[in-house]
């Protein structure tokens, strides 16, 4: 059953994560965020294609990780005090799961795809 990759607009991404997504070659919306130590994340979401991607660089300019995964049906970002995150639910035909990007005071990625 297709379902649809709900995603924030543009100004609601900036209010939580204090940058603007840009387009990328394929037309998805690709942001670039820092952490204290210098590491990057390069995270790219399209809508249409249900898909994200997870680029961590780190402050060498070495990729220590690169994530792409299909099937994504919400995206959103939530801001604290003290962090903020980036949360993508999937819904595959028999596996759901989340993928929790922390994003400051550092870099932290955790991935949960479990049997329904």
């Amino acid at each position: 059953m297709y379902r649809e990759f709900l995603t924030p607009d543009d100004e609601e991404v900036y209010e939580a994560v204090g940058e603007w997504p840009d387009s990328d070659e394929s037309g998805a919306r690709a942001l670039t965020l820092r952490d204290n130590s210098g590491q990057s994340l390069i995270f790219s979401y399209d809508a249409l294609a249900r898909s994200v991607r997870i680029r961590w660089v780190n402050d060498k300019g070495i990729e220590m990780m690169d994530i792409f995964r299909e099937s994504a049906t919400r995206l959103s970002f939530t801001s604290g005090q003290s962090a903020k995150h980036i949360l993508i639910d999937f819904q595959t035909g028999e596996c759901t799961g989340t993928l929790e990007i922390q994003v400051t005071p550092h870099l932290s990625i955790r991935d949960r795809l479990l049997f329904q």
